[in-house]
């Protein structure tokens, strides 16, 4: 099997599109938000309620995780296909730049930007950090879940595109 095989396979399985940020202590005096998407993205267990996320191993991201244990995600509506392909770009402007642009509050919990308008949002605690291949898997403990969007479908990604139901 080649990659380009099994890449081919996997993209046609459709994956909800999450924004997963957390605050980056280290960033200035008063920190920074920081973020990035994702597609491999599960729910894990109701009892304890756990989540596992997807990490590329040597990313922005795996080095704050790595530090920060706390971190959010927000699950992306259709309609919030600009945020995902943002936060998706490698060698992109500062999060701190893109996050003025993203309607957002602090979570409660995390203090992780929380996107407005999203679907749902959970607020974690990584419990677990497993490095599988390129990638670390991150098991958070859900903190705190909430529905902020009343309506609207899921951003879906599909054979290397952004895709709506319907």
């Amino acid at each position: 099997m080649t990659a380009e095989e099994f890449r081919g396979a996997l993209a046609r399985l459709a994956a909800g599109v999450v924004l997963v940020t957390a605050h980056d202590e280290e960033e200035g005096p008063r920190g920074a938000p920081a973020g990035m998407t994702a597609t491999a993205f599960l729910s894990v267990s109701l009892d304890p309620p756990l989540v596992l996320v997807s990490v590329r191993i040597g990313s922005r991201m795996d080095e704050i995780l790595e530090r920060q244990p706390l971190w959010a995600a927000s699950m992306l509506g259709a309609d919030q296909r600009v945020h995902a392909g943002r936060f998706a770009m490698s060698g992109r402007l500062s999060d701190r730049l893109l996050f003025t642009e993203v309607p957002h509050v602090l979570g409660e919990a995390t203090g992780a930007p929380l996107v407005k308008g999203a679907l749902a949002t959970v607020e974690c605690r990584t419990e677990q950090r497993v490095v599988a291949g390129d990638h670390r898997l991150l098991v958070g403990r859900v903190l705190t879940a909430s529905l902020p969007a009343a309506e609207g479908g899921p951003l879906l990604y599909y054979r290397g595109a952004y895709r709506t139901l319907g």
